[in-house]
């Protein structure tokens, strides 16, 4: 007969070999998790490696292609814009060194640059809106009245500024005496607006607005890329032409150069390129406003709703 000792001891054996049997398979197990787990690694790796190679080989394409485009521009846009004057506008995103590019690249097509103006933080930030339709309204010259349609603050500046700095396609001729012109300047700049050298700033025939990325990520980024957008179809509507050019970024989203794309009464008037921090994207913006003076508008890159690369290439 069994007796109760053998009984408990049996029991605790049951129990050992239940408890060994958990932690041998355990380990087992373990060791099945980690090996699988490592196997993962080595080709999430070996994908994470043959990525970067794959994005080496495509920069490296890229700027050989930049490179090439460096090369041959000159001869790309030479005598594009010969005999023709051009007004540089730079947004408060724009990158100094696309501006400049950009102005090599139009003095190249044998255009002259008759000045520079740079919109200010506060031309585009909301909390100021008032201030800037007060002050535009405060100088408008005698001679010139502006749009009935222009009501936001961004497309009442772009009417005053195309108006005082952009000549009449017809005829040549400023709008405004240098004085109006001055005055309307100073104004500007003396409210924090803009901001541009003296003496520097001559009207022109055309003008190319240079932007960022969007500025999307700023505080009220929002509403920005619609108030430049605005600006530089007001500012087109006084001239003989305007090209917006922008980073990719400004393609997307709230973006000036998106915001231009997807209404078709801005678009149909100004031309748009997204990719201006490239070379091909500076020739592009040149024969754009060649276009432009031909009475021709576009939508140019590599972005949403482009409609071709470049000019004269066939559409997306």
């Amino acid at each position: 007969m069994i007796s109760l000792r053998h009984h408990a001891i049996s029991i605790a054996a049951v129990f050992l070999a239940l408890a060994v049997g958990i932690v041998l398979g355990s380990g087992l197990l373990s060791d099945s998790v980690v090996a699988g787990l490592r196997d993962d690694r080595s080709e999430l790796q070996g994908r994470l490696q043959d990525a970067e190679d794959r994005t080496n080989v495509l920069t490296e394409q890229l700027n050989a292609a930049d490179g090439f485009d460096a090369a041959v521009s000159g001869r790309v846009v030479r005598d594009a814009l010969a005999g023709r004057t051009v007004l540089m506008i730079a947004t408060p995103d724009t990158d100094p060194a696309d501006l400049d590019a950009v102005i090599r690249t139009v003095e190249a097509a044998g255009a002259a640059v008759t000045g520079r103006i740079s919109l200010t933080e506060p031309f585009v930030d909301a909390a100021g809106a008032d201030q800037l339709r007060t002050t535009v309204t405060n100088v408008v010259p005698a001679g010139v009245q502006l749009q009935t349609g222009a009501v936001d603050q961004g497309s009442l500046a772009g009417d005053l500024l195309g108006a005082v700095l952009l000549v009449e396609p017809a005829s040549g001729q400023p709008r405004s005496t240098p004085q109006e012109r001055d005055l309307a300047l100073s104004t500007l700049r003396g409210g924090g607006f803009v901001a541009y050298d003296d003496g520097t700033v001559e009207p022109a025939q055309t003008a190319i607005v240079v932007t960022g990325d969007g500025g999307a990520g700023a505080e009220g980024g929002g509403n920005r890329g619609a108030l430049l957008a605005r600006f530089a179809a007001a500012f087109d509507s006084r001239g003989a032409g305007t090209v917006l050019a922008g980073r990719p970024g400004a393609a997307v989203g709230n973006g000036a150069v998106a915001v231009v794309r997807a209404d078709a009464a801005l678009s149909a008037g100004l031309s748009t390129v997204d990719t201006v921090d490239r070379e091909s994207g500076r020739i592009t913006t040149v024969l754009a406003l060649q276009e432009q003076l031909a009475g021709v508008s576009g939508r140019y890159g590599t972005g949403p709703n482009a409609g071709a690369v470049t000019v004269g290439t066939a559409a997306r």
